[in-house]
């Protein structure tokens, strides 16, 4: 089943991309909830005259987010959180956190576009992280989690 995307679907697509999906993914998941449309003909040509038109504005999302990249390189971010003996954390560190300390540094980055490698992180010490900010924009990002002082 070919479908037309109208939001980013993770693991799928981004927005006005056409994909191939499975018969029962497409009619019972992402067209019921708005995330995709049949892509009939007609709905092919107006994706083309949308994306043609859409075009020059791309380009200046694409410069904004470089601009943020190259924020986010010189950025050093230390994420601080309680920890027990040796480097165990009490709890975990996740992207909420990491959302909220670029937030602090004057970044307001959505959660969902950051993916912290391995998941929530359980011990102190330098980590990596992917920032999504443009769909052609990907950054690595390296911050370290350090313990609390008691």
């Amino acid at each position: 089943m070919e479908l037309i995307l109208k939001e980013d679907v993770q693991n799928l697509g981004f927005k006005d991309d056409l994909v191939k999906v499975k018969n029962g993914y497409g009619r019972n998941y992402l067209i019921p909830n708005g995330l995709a449309e049949l892509a009939t003909p007609s709905a092919k040509k107006v994706l083309a005259e949308n994306l043609r038109q859409k075009a020059h504005k791309e380009k200046e999302l694409v410069d904004a987010a470089n601009t943020t990249a190259t924020a986010l390189k010189d950025l050093e971010v230390k994420i601080t959180a309680k920890a027990g003996t040796g480097d165990k954390l009490f709890g975990s560190v996740s992207n909420i956190d990491l959302a909220a300390a670029l937030e602090k540094e004057g970044h307001e980055i959505d959660r969902k576009y950051i993916s912290i490698k391995g998941g929530s992180i359980k011990r102190t010490g330098p980590y990596e992280a992917q920032i999504r900010l443009h769909r052609e924009v990907i950054v690595d990002f390296p911050f370290e989690v350090i313990a609390e002082n008691k």
